[in-house]
């Protein structure tokens, strides 16, 4: 019997444990064993080859008795992290790892523990991983790849933004979940006669904002891709609020929007994959609103409330049509492959198409620059999502 190991890391969506139970499911049904990789590139990277009997914190056997509810409810089994093994951070060498080499680093240095996570997939004998994550997560399946281990990549994030496929596991949710909470906004918006500023996580694409906001009817949308003038913006939510019966307007902004002649606002330490938290550009960006407008605003971050809960029908889907896609790969002993929707059919892409460039919002085609929204200027043969 042959054995595989399923892991997810970065942050977690809907979508990831109907897509882990399917693969499940899908390969024990082919006479596969699973096993389950916790908490990402972590539980490799922190597996101890001298303690195999304390390895029940990094692994976990996978079968359907184990696996047959996970698929109710969101999030993922299998814990998550932002763990890069290629570039750890000095401070971050797990215990058993270091030697007195390591003291002499600069506190700056990344160790490549690489040849560690691949005698850790020897000793476990896994023939085969398939790996669920973003483009970090998956940059990462990539480097293995080009080690000769054979890997299937599935993608997953809120932001829609892994390079080679139309769709990511976990946007549907996310669009589904803003746009519930953008119209219940209008109720104190409103009620107060304010303008509500709605926060969207989206580090490189804008798109979540730019969906949200066309299927919400918002009345301005910022995205990441476009940098905005908080004067003209402020004018043009000011003539929504004052042509709209109920005095108010409502517009949403990526995490990853900036002003122009700006920056993006980050702050903390960089994660394993060199990037700083995002997050607080909309309430920058109310608080400029108010000041030039003298209008009370509401702002409000969606953050994690994009990403919680069940998924929802499309995400379901695509899940376990991913999980599907990736077992009839491993069947045929096809891996370095990304699961992917491209023009709305299924196939599959190389997975090094995930580090070859960044998919962004296409501004030209969906998005009125001078007036700050959604503008679909055609969708003939277009796919679901207009890409």
């Amino acid at each position: 019997m042959k054995r595989i190991g399923i892991l997810t890391g970065g942050g977690d969506v809907p979508g990831l444990n109907p897509c882990i139970k399917s693969v499940v499911y899908d390969a024990i049904n082919e006479g596969y064993e699973v096993i389950g990789i916790k908490k990402g590139w972590g539980g490799l990277l922190r597996y101890n080859l001298n303690e195999p009997e304390n390895s029940d914190q990094w692994v976990l056997p996978l079968n359907k008795s184990n696996t047959r509810t996970i698929d109710r409810s969101g999030g993922t089994v299998l814990h998550t992290s932002r763990t890069n093994p290629g570039k750890v951070n000095k401070n971050d060498i797990p215990v058993f790892l270091r030697d007195a080499s390591y003291d002499k680093l600069e506190e700056t240095a990344k160790v490549d523990f690489t040849p560690h996570v691949l005698k850790v997939l020897d000793h476990l004998k896994i023939d085969a991983l398939v790996t669920i994550g973003g483009d970090d997560t998956l940059s990462y399946s990539v480097r293995l790849n080009k080690e000769k281990f054979p890997v299937l990549a599935i993608p997953k994030t809120m932001d829609n933004d892994v390079n080679g496929t139309d769709y990511c596991i976990g946007f549907s949710t996310a669009v589904t979940r803003s746009v519930h909470f953008i119209q219940m906004l209008r109720t104190p918006a409103g009620s107060h006669e304010r303008i509500a500023v709605v926060e969207l996580f989206g580090r490189n694409s804008g798109e979540t904002s730019l969906i949200s906001a066309l299927l919400a009817n918002a009345d301005r949308s910022i995205i990441s891709e476009v940098p905005f003038d908080p004067e003209r913006l402020s004018r043009l939510l000011m003539e929504d609020k004052n042509t709209n019966p109920s005095n108010y307007a409502i517009m949403t902004i990526s995490e990853g929007a900036q002003m122009i002649e700006g920056t993006i606002i980050e702050s903390g330490e960089e994660d394993a994959y060199g990037h700083k938290k995002l997050g607080g550009i909309g309430e920058i960006t109310a608080d400029i609103i108010k000041k030039i407008t003298g209008t009370h605003i509401i702002y409000q971050s969606l953050a994690y409330l994009m990403r919680s809960g069940e998924p929802d029908a499309l995400d379901r889907m695509v899940a376990m049509s991913y999980a599907g896609l990736a077992v009839d790969m491993l069947k045929k002993k096809q891996f370095g492959l990304l699961t992917a929707l491209c023009d709305g059919k299924y196939t599959v892409v190389p997975v090094d198409t995930i580090t070859q460039g960044k998919r962004i919002v296409d501004v030209k085609e969906l998005y009125d620059v001078e007036n700050y929204r959604p503008k679909i200027f055609n969708v003939m043969q277009k796919p679901m999502f207009l890409y």
